[in-house]
C-alpha cells in the first residue's frame, strides 16, 4: 500500500492562511484577542467539517507555527503520522486520542480543556472529538500528514 505524504496546504491555502491575523513584523510578535481571529473551512488534509485558524507563522513553510482546529462533535481523524513534532493543547471540548494503526474509540485517552500531548515525528495516532472541540497545534513547517491507509486521506478522494 502506498502512503501519501503531502504538505499541509497547497499554495492557494497557504496564501489564504497568510491573510489570517498573523503578524510577522520586524519585531516578530503576535497579539490576538480571543475573538479577533476567524476560522475557515479546512484544512484539506483532514475530513470536511473541520475548521482552522492560523495564529502564527505558516504551516506550509519552514519555521514555527501555531494554529487552532475546531472540530464538530463526532469528528474523527484516521490513523496518521507527521514528519514534524506535534504539540497540542486542548482548548475546549474533549479530544480522545489513541495510538496505533487501527482506530479504536474504546482505546483512547480523553483529554479535556487544558489537556496536552507532544508526539515525535513518525508516531502513528488517531483522534475523536466529543462535543465541539478546539485544539491548538504548535509545530514547525512544512507541516505534513501521512495517513496509514490511502482511503482515509481526503486529498486523494
Amino acid at each position: 500500500m502506498t502512503r501519501h505524504q503531502m504538505p499541509f496546504a497547497s499554495a492557494a491555502i497557504a496564501t489564504a492562511m497568510l491573510a489570517a491575523p498573523v503578524a510577522l513584523a520586524e519585531d516578530d510578535h503576535v497579539l490576538i484577542e480571543s475573538d479577533a481571529f476567524e476560522y475557515q473551512a479546512g484544512p484539506a488534509s483532514i475530513d470536511e467539517g473541520a475548521e482552522f485558524a492560523v495564529l502564527y507563522g505558516d504551516p506550509g513553510s519552514d519555521g514555527v507555527f501555531a494554529m487552532r482546529l475546531r472540530l464538530p462533535d463526532g469528528f474523527h481523524i484516521a490513523p496518521h503520522q507527521h514528519t514534524q513534532p506535534e504539540i497540542v493543547t486542548v482548548i475546549s471540548g474533549t479530544f480522545r486520542l489513541g495510538m496505533g494503526e487501527e482506530a479504536d474509540p474504546e482505546a483512547t485517552t480523553a483529554l479535556e480543556p487544558g489537556g496536552f500531548f507532544a508526539y515525535p515525528p513518525g508516531m502513528v495516532h488517531y483522534a475523536y472529538a466529543e462535543g465541539e472541540t478546539v485544539i491548538q497545534l504548535n509545530s514547525t513547517g512544512p507541516w505534513t500528514i501521512t495517513y496509514v491507509r490511502d482511503e482515509d486521506d481526503p486529498r486523494t478522494q
